[in-house]
């Protein structure tokens, strides 16, 4: 039987998609598929947390205008045929992070051309506009971009869902045994646990559908 094999190429700034990555990548290991990864590296990375509201609103400025941050060069074994390829990260200002940007415009037709591609986003909670301009960008690649996007939210409720944005951004978040008003409202910043056991499902979902596959 043809040993399957899924390349998963994402950046994490606040390790969110990471987290996520690994219990999603847990799930498809367990069911036999072969996982190859490649984590885009900023050569001028973003400060984190960021050392003032300046270059936090300086930051958001640049990403939703969609301004690309360069990249390391990928590894070699990033090219080939792949049963499926993930393309994971963040929701920056409503868009892909700027090295998945830079990534898809460098890369993106020698790496997902010809290719099964899915996105997997992690995000506060305004993803749709991502998903949009990520498939499109995928498509003038070449790749065919099947299925739904796999996207986990930030599920607590607004404005504390921002407001602990901005204070995780600038490395203020309370402390979790901190019994206050505020962390009463915000338990905590990003995924949760249940989140990430639906993370670990859905990887072993896609390996059944890759096995099931003639």
């Amino acid at each position: 039987m043809h040993k399957k094999q899924v390349l998963i190429v994402f950046y994490s700034f606040t390790r969110q998609t990471k987290l996520m990555l690994n219990k999603f990548i847990e799930g498809l290991e367990s069911e036999g598929i072969e996982v190859t990864m490649q984590r885009l590296v900023p050569v001028s990375p973003y400060d984190f947390p960021f050392k003032s509201y300046g270059g936090l609103i300086k930051a958001t400025i640049e990403t939703f205008f969609q301004i690309r941050s360069e990249i390391k060069p990928i590894d070699e074994k990033c090219y080939g045929n792949w049963d499926r390829v993930i393309i994971a990260g963040p929701t920056w200002s409503y868009h892909p992070s700027s090295p998945v940007l830079e990534f898809l415009d460098r890369y993106g037709r020698d790496v997902c051309g010809g290719q099964h591609v899915i996105p997997f986003i992690s995000c506060r909670a305004y993803w749709r506009v991502h998903n949009w301009g990520l498939r499109r960008r995928l498509k003038k690649c070449g790749a065919g971009v099947i299925g739904a996007p796999i996207v986990f939210t930030h599920l607590i409720r607004e404005p504390w869902r921002t407001i602990g944005l901005i204070m995780q951004m600038r490395g203020k978040m309370v402390r979790k045994e901190e019994n206050s008003w505020f962390r009463k409202r915000y338990p905590g910043y990003g995924h949760n646990r249940e989140q990430r056991t639906v993370a670990l499902e859905k990887g072993r979902q896609l390996a059944r559908e890759l096995f099931d596959r003639p």
